[in-house]
């Protein structure tokens, strides 16, 4: 028999639910949380979902499976935890939480991803009756479902459709292209009071030296003419262009992986609630973001190195034959980077689920993925994942620490506030858990 780690033990213990673990933890060989969300990265990229549909979908579906699981150990707990959308208000006390997890996630993916619903009833299936057909598993298909289809119709308006065009800019400062998906500026938040709270204060002037000094480092490390192999590595591998799983998925990947590595798998409870403070904090910070991006309406490092003639600025020099490393201009306002919003908020929530930064993983990109990069802590990724935009030209750092910030700003709040217990001492030591 394999030695279990003492920390390893601390960790399962801390996110196991107060009650003990039902019999039915033995019952599956995989755990349902890392099957649903690995299913929800393969209907991202087969539909080239975009970054804030991606993040909105993962929530949607992380919320409903944890929910669902949460239900039914308050049932048979004084000592359960908050709910995130939906109470756990008749949950059934003998109800099987590996169906649950499963049929919930079922009745919300099929839903969001309708092309790819065959394959979502065909897992559905087999997990059921893995299980068997005992009426502790029928018991909590249906709460699962139940809680699946809340969720689902808790979202029908949230602000995510109809699209919005944000029509291109021709003056000094302004984003050229029309943008469309501005309409997730008013994306309804999962786990956050007031998004305005995250919006930034905007890039520095046109005119200032702060501006001038983001110009110039972008317009030298960003420069498709001046060879920098690990740039665009680096670059290329945080890159999640269309029909990647985006990079929020990136940091539902992260938590996979080191959900794994230290043997959180192992608890349905814990898993399903550090997936579900993830998903919420990667859709939330979607809102903030997006408004933004739409209230500054900020131009590209391209456009404004080619007509840095215009900006009334004496630090910068025009240069009209200057090409971002990229390749592609980007394809939404610069001010502020989204990639590093998400990068902010997933190692916040990570972070702060396990009580410590310092945890090393491997991460293989969607981008990239016979190339898989090393870590020696979730900081490391962050700081990565937000730097690779300056180096690839088409974000200035000034909008890579301000979505880095935002970011921490969504997550730090929603670990504060959403799915602590609900009677007892909330937080072991300084674990804000």
């Amino acid at each position: 028999m394999k030695r279990v780690s003492l920390a390893a033990v601390f960790v399962i213990s801390a996110c196991l639910s107060p009650s003990a673990a039902p019999a039915e933890e033995q019952e599956l060989p995989k755990n349902p949380v890392l099957v649903w969300n690995d299913l929800a990265l393969q209907a991202v990229r087969a539909t080239s979902a975009s970054d804030a549909a991606a993040a909105r979908a993962y929530a949607m579906l992380n919320v409903a499976v944890y929910d669902a699981v949460n239900g039914i150990d308050s049932a048979n707990s004084l000592f359960g935890r908050g709910h995130a959308l939906v109470p756990p208000n008749g949950a059934p006390r003998h109800g099987s939480r590996y169906a649950a997890a499963a049929a919930a996630a079922d009745a919300v993916l099929r839903v969001v991803f309708p092309a790819q619903a065959p394959g979502f009833d065909a897992e559905l299936a087999a997990e059921l009756a893995a299980l068997g057909n005992s009426s502790r598993v029928t018991t909590g298909r249906a709460w699962g479902t139940e809680v699946g289809q809340q969720v689902v119709a808790a979202r029908q308006d949230d602000g995510s459709t109809p699209v919005e065009v944000q029509p291109g800019g021709t003056a000094p400062g302004e984003f050229r292209a029309n943008w469309s998906g501005a309409q997730f500026r008013r994306l309804l938040p999962f786990g956050i009071q007031d998004p305005s709270r995250y919006v930034t204060s905007g890039p520095p002037p046109l005119t200032s030296p702060e501006y001038a000094a983001g110009f110039a480092e972008v317009q030298v490390i960003g420069n498709a003419a001046i060879p920098d192999a690990d740039a665009l590595a680096t670059f290329q591998f945080w890159n999640s262009a269309a029909g990647t799983s985006q990079p929020p998925g990136e940091w539902i990947k992260v938590a996979t992986i080191v959900t794994n590595a230290q043997l959180l798998r192992f608890s349905l409870s814990g898993t399903a609630r550090l997936f579900a403070l993830l998903g919420m904090a990667l859709s939330d910070v979607v809102g903030p973001t997006f408004e933004t991006k739409f209230r500054y309406h900020h131009w590209r490092p391209a456009t404004a190195i080619r007509e840095a003639e215009s900006d009334d600025n004496p630090w910068t020099t025009a240069d009209p034959t200057w090409a971002p490393r990229a390749g592609g201009i980007g394809g939404s306002p610069e001010h502020t980077s989204g990639h590093s919003s998400f990068a902010g908020a997933g190692t916040t929530v990570l972070a702060g689920f396990f009580c410590k930064d310092a945890i090393p993983f491997d991460l293989a990109s969607d981008s990239t993925p016979n190339v898989p990069r090393h870590y020696d802590s979730f900081s490391a990724a962050e700081f990565e994942a937000g730097r690779s935009r300056v180096l690839g030209g088409i974000h200035f750092e000034f909008s890579n620490r301000a979505g880095i910030l935002a970011g921490r700003g969504v997550a730090q709040e929603i670990l504060g506030n959403k799915l602590l217990r609900s009677f007892g001492p909330t937080h072991l030591g300084a674990c804000p858990l």
